[in-house]
């Protein structure tokens, strides 16, 4: 099973390297689409220096958001499974095989769940707080049972999510991909994950306003009534 892996990063190349190097030496076929989303470090010059053939490397002209550049790397994927992989250390590539493992059972789609792996506590109250507040929000709105909605480790069969026509543009493509699949009764596997959260000193950038603009989308997809059809539908999903 071939695996592409998107890595939206703005301005991370003190931590980008050892993503990649750790990806790198998983052993499992992979190709690794890195969007550098108008940096002004030199995140793209590092990626491009690895000279890797898996990697491929696209750059936004100015910082677009998560969501944009998630949607362009999209068309580059070849992947039967798609990972997104946050250019930071909180989540630890070292948990991706346990993460493809429900794919091998016909899993269609897999969040890693911070909430599930109790030794996590809740480091940076006030993000552990939203997290829970949205992730009870979509459970009512939606009647599902995640525990961990706004997780940034998601996984997805390529077609399910290029079928989803998504629209988001930041940070609100995880409230936007997870009402888009719920609507349409999918099943999304928990599992267990490590977390190591990181400050703003430390190059944090989710901020309150888009936990606002989250509890927006939620509410915003499930009042819709447009059927969650993308560019690529596949009548046989």
């Amino acid at each position: 099973m071939k695996v592409s892996i998107i890595i939206p990063a703005y301005n991370e190349s003190a931590t980008l390297p050892t993503i990649l190097f750790k990806i790198l030496a998983l052993s499992f076929d992979k190709e690794i689409i890195v969007i550098d989303d108008g940096s002004t470090d030199e995140t793209a010059e590092i990626v491009r220096a690895l000279n890797n053939e898996i990697i491929t490397v696209l750059s936004n002209t100015t910082n677009r958001g998560k969501g944009y550049s998630i949607r362009r790397a999209l068309e580059f994927c070849s992947g039967e499974v798609i990972i997104i992989q946050d250019a930071d250390l909180e989540y630890d590539p070292d948990e991706l095989p346990k993460l493809l493992e429900p794919f091998d059972n016909g899993a269609r789609v897999v969040y890693g769940s911070r909430i599930l792996q109790p030794a996590n506590g809740m480091s940076y109250m006030r993000y552990y707080l939203g997290g829970r507040l949205l992730t009870a929000l979509t459970n009512v709105l939606y009647h599902a049972s995640l525990t961990d909605e706004p997780t940034g480790y998601k996984l997805f069969r390529r077609e399910l999510l290029q079928d989803l026509d998504l629209q988001s543009e930041g940070f609100e493509f995880c409230p936007e991909v997870t009402a888009k699949l719920l609507r349409r009764k999918e099943i999304i596997k928990e599992i267990p994950i490590s977390y190591a959260p990181r400050s703003f000193g430390q190059g944090k950038k989710i901020s309150w306003r888009d936990g606002l603009r989250a509890v927006y989308i939620l509410v915003k997809y499930r009042l819709s009534k447009r059927p969650e059809r993308g560019p690529y539908h596949d009548k046989s999903i």
